[in-house]
């Protein structure tokens, strides 16, 4: 594994790998998870927004409802995160940074601007019945610390029709790009990851070719 970690630490150098998928498809788990086995910094878009929107009603009354971020606001405030002095010399995992369709281009050209370029997007693929699965479970457990979006059932199904109408177009521009790694999101956490871990891999191997 340590040959491998380092195989993605020298591809990547100070570049960014950005993380997609449906709700409960696990973007943050495996981010965090990248992010502290390659010595990267992690940065969620939607981390950002929800510290963002108790001082913004608007805002909350959108994302509490499922919907994603006026494209305006996202732009305001995640994309300066990217140009962080802190973060000049770290590689970044992002946690769908960009999900609406148009924002992905500001978002490329912010992160090469920034010295972090987009090396991969990841797609982490698992189907709506493991999301609704998963959504249940969480409801019994309580392990996303009760937050607003993952109350109502009809609050999960605006965010997977969000995912369709705004962020697959965002994931269709960077598969046109070559920078997708579609990843297998179903099992334990630790399958994930190592499939995650597997696919980058092959990702690399790929560009030699």
């Amino acid at each position: 594994m340590d040959n491998n970690i380092e195989t993605i630490r020298q591809w990547l150098g100070t570049g960014s790998i950005n993380v997609f998928g449906l709700p409960f498809s696990g973007k943050d788990t495996v981010g965090i998870r990248l992010a502290e086995t390659i010595g990267a910094r992690f940065l969620s878009s939607g981390l950002i927004l929800r510290a963002a929107e108790k001082q913004d009603q608007d805002l909350l009354k959108e994302m509490s409802a499922g919907m994603l971020a006026d494209t305006n606001k996202f732009r305001a405030i995640v994309l300066p995160y990217l140009a962080r002095p802190d973060l000049k010399d770290f590689p970044l995992v992002l946690s769908s940074v960009g999900r609406w369709e148009g924002e992905e281009y500001d978002v490329i050209t912010a992160a090469n601007d920034a010295g972090h370029p987009i090396k991969g997007a990841i797609l982490l693929n698992v189907s709506e019945a493991e999301v609704k699965k998963r959504w249940e479970d969480a409801r019994i457990i309580q392990d996303r610390g009760q937050r607003e979006d993952d109350r109502e059932r009809k609050v999960l199904d605006t965010r997977i029709e969000e995912f369709i109408s705004k962020t697959m177009p965002v994931i269709e521009t960077y598969r046109k790009r070559g920078l997708l790694i579609p990843v297998t999101a179903h099992g334990t956490k630790d399958e994930v990851f190592a499939n995650t871990m597997n696919a980058i891999l092959q990702h690399i191997e790929n560009l030699k070719h």
